[in-house]
């Protein structure tokens, strides 16, 4: 639960990580361009099969900002609606929405949308001709991003800690494997439940939101839905987005904060169990094979992907102390 404090300003949230309860600071808007890059960067990744938009938040360091911000949109929408419902006027729920951290939250919204509608149009495609290279090239990403949510405990690794990152990724390996489906023509309700199951996918590190579309049947509808402007087929998914990740950001968000080596040691799990989808060599039904063909590109693009990767973590640390340096 988000915890605020009264000021002339109105409710401003506190960090339940900081030792006093100081307020979060705000994001200064100098840096939207950078954030929209980021963005981009976590819809890009939500637009393929296997990769998870929450990994790469981790990667480039908005992860534990990105959920702040939504837990505090969704007490400023229910604060709203409350406050209608009985009467009281939207008084609260305004002020609520004058704390939340627009200047990261609206570029990093912006860059995501524009990026994960190009990402449909031109990487899932490339997925699907060429699945062997370019899975590799996640694979390598992917592998090398483990170590952001290890290196992000407060602690040293403990038992339990090892014992979560096993059943996490277990859990993953499992859903990762499932085969997939598709359906001839699903009906509102299911669209609905699909899009509040998947979008908790992007605040998961590990764990697809386009990957448990497509094992549903419905990443294809999904994808025509956009092409033909399906205004209800659209309408419905994004309300059960928000519904699902209403339900659930509310609790990362505490579990982040008051229970983070355990958390991370789950996220870890999560993203070393999501590798399966990313193996490069799989049958149609998703069954895992050994590497057969030319072996050498493959790898080269393995550790292109893992390079990326660690250029964009340390671009993101240089770019968090220049910031941290100009306030």
């Amino acid at each position: 639960m988000t915890i605020y404090r009264s000021t002339e300003d109105g409710p401003v949230p506190l960090d339940p990580a900081s030792p006093d309860g100081a307020p979060r600071p705000k994001t200064p808007w100098r840096t939207a361009p950078f954030n929209a890059i980021r963005g981009g960067m976590i819809g890009a990744a939500e637009g393929v099969p296997g990769v998870s938009g929450g990994t790469i938040a981790l990667v480039v360091g908005l992860y534990d900002r990105l959920i702040d911000a939504a837990s505090d949109l969704l007490h400023a929408a229910r604060g709203l609606v409350s406050g209608v419902a009985r009467r009281r006027g939207a008084g609260e729920g305004l002020r609520a929405l004058k704390s939340i951290d627009w200047p990261l939250l609206v570029p990093v919204l912006i860059g995501m949308a524009a990026v994960l509608l190009l990402t449909i149009k031109t990487v899932a495609p490339l997925l699907e001709s060429h699945p062997v290279p370019t899975k590799a090239l996640f694979f390598g990403m992917i592998a090398v991003s483990i170590a952001v949510p290890v290196r992000m405990m407060p602690q040293r690794f403990r038992v339990l800690d090892i014992v979560l990152l096993l059943a996490s990724a277990a859990a993953a390996f499992f859903l990762t494997g499932l085969p997939p489906s598709e359906l001839a023509d699903p009906p509102l309700w299911l669209v609905f439940l699909a899009a509040a199951i998947a979008i908790n996918a992007l605040v998961l590190p590990g764990v697809s939101g386009s990957f448990l579309l497509l094992a549903m049947g419905l990443y294809v509808h999904v994808e025509h839905a956009l092409d033909e402007r399906n205004l209800a087929f659209i309408g419905v998914f994004a309300l059960g987005a928000m519904v699902g990740l209403g339900s659930f950001v509310k609790l990362l968000q505490w579990l982040l904060h008051r229970r983070r080596q355990a958390t991370m040691a789950v996220l870890a799990g999560l993203m070393a169990g999501s590798l399966r989808s990313l193996w490069p060599w799989q049958s149609e039904e998703n069954a895992l094979q050994a590497p057969s063909g030319p072996i050498v590109g493959p790898l080269l693009l393995v550790i292109l992907g893992a390079a990326v990767v660690l250029i964009a973590m340390i671009w993101e640390s240089k770019q968090h102390k220049k910031v941290a340096g100009q306030d």
